[in-house]
């Protein structure tokens, strides 16, 4: 039987006998119809969009190309390149040769362009992973939606590509709207917008947040997700009513907290082995301190990646989570589900942990299961809101903690700021007074690798570029200890005269990069003073 004829028929066995049962159509002629069909869709759009066809013919050839298809196209290639021929005198084979191979390269390029683009456009998510374009709809005024939800992920795109650690969107006026951006801790204008624009901008956020669009007044809290190609980032958003409008906070949370090292943060050769001894104790509290956004959190992931995860149990309490760390539990507040720091305590001692990290130590609760937590075998890092070492150790007591448990719990304080680091690629060597030459060479110091700031492209005029953490670190030693219990006065000296002796600290770890030429004079008496 031939292939032809084979086609025409279905062998079905009955009772162990075949029959030849006749199809109604022929399977071959029917993929032929069907990709007939599709190939004289597409040269359709080939004789609309494409350069073969003039102009004022082109509605005349869709028409044709909905039957001849390829044909017709086979003809108008064969024509044009004839023509081509004619002119230049290169043969015709030559000529269709040519047009093939830049048609080829043509559709390769434009897939490529076209995975290029998807990669380099941000995407908007909220917490499920829905998208900002499914969330907000479109509805009548599908333009002008549009145009928001771009100018909404221009400015998302905007603060990552600037390292922008917040995004402020705040009212100017009654008419204008200024967004600022915190660019190595320093708040710097880069827009301002109309009211209306602007307010459709605030609820594109706010839905993509899961937050109420219609309260704008009433304080709310959201998070959303932006992915861009393999990079994705966190944002924390708070609003608030404010006069002249609406005001909204954004916080880009750390992307690099999961790689983060303790070389990356700043510490110096000889603050070392101090951190190293309280982090390989089994048990002991590791105190983080310093005010908002002097890298608290960094720090403590960074001891966090020193710590092996995979031989110690390790489970952190975060509000909220900035990064996710492989081979380890954590565990996010949530006060409207009852989650709070001092319940997640209690509940992780029951999990058998190695060590524990907190976030932050908000109550007394919280201090006293942590602090006793580091007597019974865990080692505990955590962090608190203060500005020195000795006020860490004030504010502590302040809460109602004793000092018993703080000199059997705490093994090691850190009080830290982060410096702005000069751009490498236009600092120059710092113009100094005399009188602070003379004040060098008194104390015996080398001024010759000074800098300070000038501003260039790459820093966007600031002069700086990244930032570095300064750090004073107070060893909990068995003096110390005593201290706590034997001294009746022992916060009004820490209030007194501690917290100024911090401050020096500070200022001398920070002089010590001014002199390596990393950061300036200038830097340094903003943040420490």
């Amino acid at each position: 039987m031939q292939i032809a004829d084979f086609t025409q028929f279905l062998i079905l066995e009955v009772q162990g006998g075949t029959s030849l049962v006749p199809l109604p159509f022929n399977p071959i002629k029917l993929f032929i119809l069907i990709l007939w069909f599709y190939l004289c869709l597409y040269f359709v759009q080939c004789a609309q969009f494409g350069l073969l066809v003039p102009h004022k013919y082109k509605s005349i050839f869709c028409i044709i190309s909905l039957f001849a298809g390829p044909a017709l196209f086979l003809i108008l290639l064969l024509v044009d390149a004839a023509k081509k021929s004619s002119k230049s005198g290169e043969s015709t084979f030559a000529i269709i040769k040519q047009q093939i191979k830049n048609t080829i390269v043509d559709i390769w390029s434009k897939r490529f362009r076209r995975v290029e683009e998807d990669d380099s456009k941000i995407r908007l998510l909220d917490s499920s992973g829905t998208e900002l374009k499914e969330i907000y709809g479109h509805g009548d005024g599908k333009g002008q939606n549009t145009h928001i939800l771009d100018l909404t992920e221009q400015i998302i795109a905007n603060a990552l590509e600037q390292r922008a650690s917040d995004i402020l969107i705040d009212p100017k006026d009654d008419s204008t709207y200024t967004i600022r951006l915190r660019i190595d801790g320093v708040l710097i204008p880069v827009n301002q917008l109309k009211t209306d624009t602007c307010k459709a901008v605030i609820n594109s956020i706010k839905a993509v947040s899961n937050m109420d669009i219609s309260e704008k007044r009433r304080p709310q809290d959201g998070a959303f997700m932006a992915k861009k190609g393999e990079m994705t980032a966190s944002f924390r958003v708070a609003s608030a009513g404010v006069i002249g409008g609406e005001k909204l906070s954004i916080r880009i949370l750390n992307q690099r907290a999961s790689t983060f090292t303790l070389k990356d943060t700043g510490f110096t050769q000889k603050q070392y082995p101090s951190i190293d001894k309280a982090m390989n104790k089994p048990s002991g509290m590791i105190l983080i301190c310093g005010p908002t956004g002097s890298g608290k959190t960094s720090t403590m992931y960074a001891m966090l990646n020193q710590i092996d995860r995979y031989t110690r149990n390790v489970i952190t309490v975060e509000d909220p989570i900035e990064a996710v760390l492989p081979e380890s539990s954590q565990i996010e507040i949530n006060p409207k589900a009852d989650i709070t720091f001092a319940k997640t305590l209690r509940s992780i001692l029951r999990q058998d942990p190695d060590v524990i990290c907190v976030g932050e130590i908000r109550d007394e609760e919280t201090a006293e299961i942590a602090l006793r937590a580091s007597q019974t075998g865990h080692l505990v890092l955590a962090t608190i809101h203060c500005g020195s070492n000795s006020m860490a150790l004030v504010r502590l007591m302040d809460l109602g903690i004793s000092p018993m448990l703080l000199s059997s719990g705490l093994s090691l304080i850190i009080s830290q700021r982060l410096i702005r680091l000069l751009c490498n690629y236009c600092k120059k060597p710092a113009q100094l007074t005399q009188s602070l030459i003379n004040e060098f060479n008194k104390k015996g110091i080398n001024y010759a690798g000074i800098y300070e700031a000038v501003g260039c492209k790459r820093c966007n005029g600031t002069g700086y570029f990244a930032r570095t953490a300064i750090c004073d670190i107070m060893e909990i030693t068995d003096r110390t200890k005593a201290d706590f219990i034997n001294n009746a006065t022992l916060i009004t000296e820490l209030k007194s005269k501690g917290s100024k002796k911090d401050i020096d600290n500070l200022k001398k770890e920070g002089l010590k990069k001014v002199i390596e030429g990393k950061t300036s004079l200038q830097e340094l008496k903003r943040v420490v003073g």
